[in-house]
């Protein structure tokens, strides 16, 4: 999986040694200013970079700048660097935004590479105190940071996604899209700020990565295949998570999901994997693993939840239709703030294959007796104690 995975980005970091023709929103012909909104220079340096048969260099340099939207379309004549050093501010009041539900967008793009040392601002304070989704399915859109639509062999490093109003950043349809050094930050309370969720994609890689956020650090949607997380730290947040799968009637399947030398802390979760009852239709989520984790004070650790319904929205009586196989949980070591620190709950009817528990270390930070509860599956248990090795069976 190692040397797969450097084979994937190195020929993206070929394109860092190559010399590119810069485009610099500050330059008198795109006339962008700091302190102001530079919506139209920077669509205009877009154009022309997009136009270029060498490749191309967006500058935007060190200091603060308003921007009110934007969305960078392929497809583009050759490969562009977007380099980002200064600081992009979206908007507080998301009615300003050029679209309701997206602050950027890249979109039909092949070796782009997103890099630099600014900070992609979603100055997402006021849209926390108003977001009422999470019990009004006819909410109002709020925008995401940052999306991500049929992005190919391409490239995000060393940026910062703060405060976005929803989720940081959104990958959808997009083959090897690598995330290293990219740093998420917002507040452990700040509503549906998912750090990264990803869905319909393969070959994402997500290494290297601070992410700190209210919600869970990296979603795992449906369609997604062939991700690979290594060396992420997460929290806040509620942790990294598959799902939630099995609620829509045209939902495709998750396989190939490995989670690698991470540090999760101060967390509602752990890693999980949580799929709806009453799914519309047959899925399966397969080949998962999860190893060399560390946990620092997080709620349920290691969870597999296949009842999970979050604000009682719906029926718990038919079973999930997900189809869970071949998924380990080796060497998760750490403190867990919940006394039931392992917790697989499977389908009734349909129960998990496949499940490995192996070299399983936590110890209670708060009060209670460590336990752990296993229903609708028969784990390989190795050197786990027996207090996390399925004590409760159903």
């Amino acid at each position: 999986m190692g040397d797969n995975l450097v084979m994937n980005i190195f020929p993206i970091f070929l394109l860092l040694s190559i010399a590119y023709a810069d485009f610099d929103v500050t330059s008198p012909k795109y006339g962008g200013k700091r302190n102001s909104d530079i919506s139209q220079p920077l669509a205009k340096a877009w154009s022309d970079a997009c136009a270029s048969t060498s490749p191309s260099r967006i500058i935007v340099p060190k200091g603060t700048f308003q921007l009110k939207g934007a969305s960078f379309k392929g497809p583009c004549k050759g490969p562009i660097e977007f380099q980002v050093d200064g600081t992009l501010q979206a908007p507080q009041d998301g009615a300003q935004l050029t679209k309701a539900d997206t602050w950027i967008e890249f979109a039909n793009l092949e070796r782009l590479t997103l890099m630099g040392t600014g900070t992609f601002d979603g100055q997402g304070q006021k849209a926390w105190k108003e977001n009422d989704c999470h019990k009004n399915p006819k909410c109002s859109s709020i925008a995401i940071n940052l999306r991500f639509n049929s992005v190919k062999h391409s490239l995000v490093k060393d940026v910062t996604s703060l405060n976005s109003k929803n989720f940081h950043v959104n990958v959808l349809g997009c083959e090897q899209l690598t995330f290293q050094h990219f740093t998420v930050k917002a507040p452990g309370d700040s509503i549906n700020t998912n750090g990264i969720h990803i869905g319909r994609s393969t070959g994402i890689n997500i290494i290297d990565t601070n992410i700190g956020t209210g919600d869970d650090c990296i979603s795992i949607g449906d369609g997604t295949k062939h991700l690979t997380i290594n060396k992420v730290t997460c929290g806040p947040g509620h942790g990294i998570s598959i799902g939630s799968l099995g609620r829509y009637n045209n939902e495709d399947h998750v396989t190939g999901i490995n989670v690698k030398d991470c540090t999760i802390s101060n967390t509602m979760n752990g890693v999980r994997i949580k799929t709806w009852p009453n799914s519309p239709i047959a899925t399966t989520a397969s080949d998962i693993h999860f190893e060399h984790i560390t946990m620092n004070n997080v709620g349920n650790p290691i969870l597999i939840d296949q009842e999970y319904c979050p604000y009682g929205q719906c029926n718990t009586q038919t079973p999930s239709k997900v189809k869970i196989s071949n998924v380990s949980f080796k060497n998760i070591r750490g403190t867990t703030t919940t006394a039931e620190a392992v917790k697989i709950v499977c389908a009734k009817g349909l129960p998990c294959d496949k499940v490995v528990l192996s070299d399983i270390d936590l110890k209670l930070s708060g009060k209670g007796t460590l336990t752990s509860q296993c229903a609708n599956v028969k784990p390989t248990i190795t050197r786990v104690p027996q207090p996390l090795a399925c004590a409760t069976k159903k």
